[in-house]
């Protein structure tokens, strides 16, 4: 026990979040999306193209982006130009888009991978049936990395928020993007957009005193 006339200095603790991003993942920038896709492209990494231009059309979950089989996306060796899932949270179904670069990026998959129509989509290299969400997490690290971004202040939500929030900044339709995201709530599309701070500043910068 310490007393009054001890002056033994202590060692003071790092806090565990210096330094970090604390609160919602921040999606990615337009630029950043495009040098990761072109990372990959250049990389040859045909899966990893597929799986991260899926995660920016579909704006699902990790949890649910993983689970994903051929015959979600994908008639024989027609990949749709939309699907419909049932979301793995919430068990809600939700439409999205799959534009041209990512049906061609998993129609490359597909190819190379030989997958049936009930496989999943992604599989597991280390033995299990489908990538597990700990196992997209850690990707989604590596692909923030390749082009300079710090991986601690990045997870899988950025990618699920990164074409919702450019939806959202160009058209400022909230309604669309709830759909879109599949929430229940369009205040649930609110704090998960942040919308309303982003707003704030923006009009805080246009503003002169």
């Amino acid at each position: 026990m310490r007393n009054s006339t001890d002056t033994t200095p202590t060692t003071a603790r790092t806090p565990w979040n210096k330094g970090r991003l604390i609160g919602q993942k921040p999606p990615l920038r337009l630029k950043d999306l495009w040098g990761i896709r072109l990372h990959l492209q250049l990389a040859g990494r045909v899966r990893d193209l597929a799986l991260f231009n899926l995660a920016v059309d579909s704006k699902l979950r990790g949890c649910g982006l993983v689970r994903l089989r051929v015959a979600d996306v994908a008639h024989g060796a027609h990949v749709l130009p939309r699907a419909t899932v049932l979301q793995q949270k919430t068990g809600r179904p939700v439409r999205f888009e799959l534009t041209e670069p990512t049906r061609e990026a998993v129609q490359a998959w597909l190819a190379q991978a030989k997958l049936g129509p009930t496989d999943p989509l992604f599989p597991s290299r280390s033995g299990g049936a489908h990538l597990s969400t700990r196992q997209y997490a850690r990707i989604v690290k590596r692909w923030v990395a390749l082009v300079g971004l710090d991986p601690r202040d990045y997870g899988a939500h950025s990618l699920r928020r990164t074409k919702a929030t450019l939806i959202y900044r160009r058209t400022r339709n909230l309604r669309a993007v709830q759909l879109l995201l599949g929430h229940s709530r369009i205040e649930s599309t609110v704090r998960y957009l942040g919308v309303e701070i982003d707003d704030a500043l923006e009009i805080a910068e246009q503003t002169e005193v």
